[in-house]
């Protein structure tokens, strides 16, 4: 049982983080902060990723009834969920910035944008379809296991703190991490990302047909 709970503990850390991808969203938003003070930079990172982790928690904890709401099962939204996943973790490869995080219009019209903390840096880049996917997945794994559901909460919370914290040293981390440093490790984690998304897939077929576990 110890070791079930330290696998999934791991699956939702390592899912949270990849998903959100702190290092992309902080070359972001370097990109989309030029000119600011320190302190409106500053005051820029904190109201995303409180808007963020909001987001993510109201998800994790009403997401099920959503779902429900509209007469969605979770191993249809398991499926659906896995496929998205796969699609960013394959343009993650690609290292290429996924459009379900931000589209170049988004990132054009915020160029001009008097506050960019909400849209497009909360939503869609940090707390974006994917992570959001993420969250309802797990917490539906978790059903009925309070140290799981508490795990996956304290997930989204150490990968949003994560991100403000290399948003608030951004100036220090893009001086040491250049564009093929950056290639590297997005590649990397697109590979993780995409074997969870199969791994997702699988649960919800396994479970919508269980003719297919033998």
């Amino acid at each position: 049982m110890t070791g079930d709970v330290v696998t999934f503990a791991l699956l939702s850390l390592s899912s949270i983080i990849i998903i959100v991808n702190p290092l992309g969203a902080t070359l972001t938003y370097v990109t989309l902060t030029p000119g600011m003070t320190p302190q409106a930079r500053r005051v820029v990172a904190k109201e995303s990723c409180r808007y963020a982790l909001l987001t993510l928690i109201v998800f994790a904890l009403v997401g099920g009834l959503i779902l429900q709401l509209f007469g969605i099962t979770i191993d249809a939204f398991r499926i659906g969920g896995g496929i998205l996943l796969f699609v960013i973790g394959m343009e993650m490869v690609y290292a290429r910035t996924s459009r379900t995080k931000l589209t170049a219009t988004e990132k054009y019209e915020s160029i001009e944008a008097e506050d960019i903390s909400v849209t497009p840096l909360a939503i869609p880049m940090i707390a974006g379809p994917g992570a959001i996917t993420t969250t309802i997945v797990l917490m539906s794994e978790a059903t009925g296991s309070i140290p799981g559901m508490a795990m996956i909460l304290v997930s989204i919370l150490v990968a949003i703190l994560l991100t403000y914290l290399m948003m608030v040293r951004s100036e220090s981390i893009v001086s040491r991490v250049g564009q093929k440093e950056f290639r590297a490790i997005n590649r990397l984690m697109g590979m993780l990302l995409i074997a969870i998304a199969v791994q997702f897939v699988i649960n919800g077929l396994v479970s919508a047909f269980p003719v297919l576990s033998g």
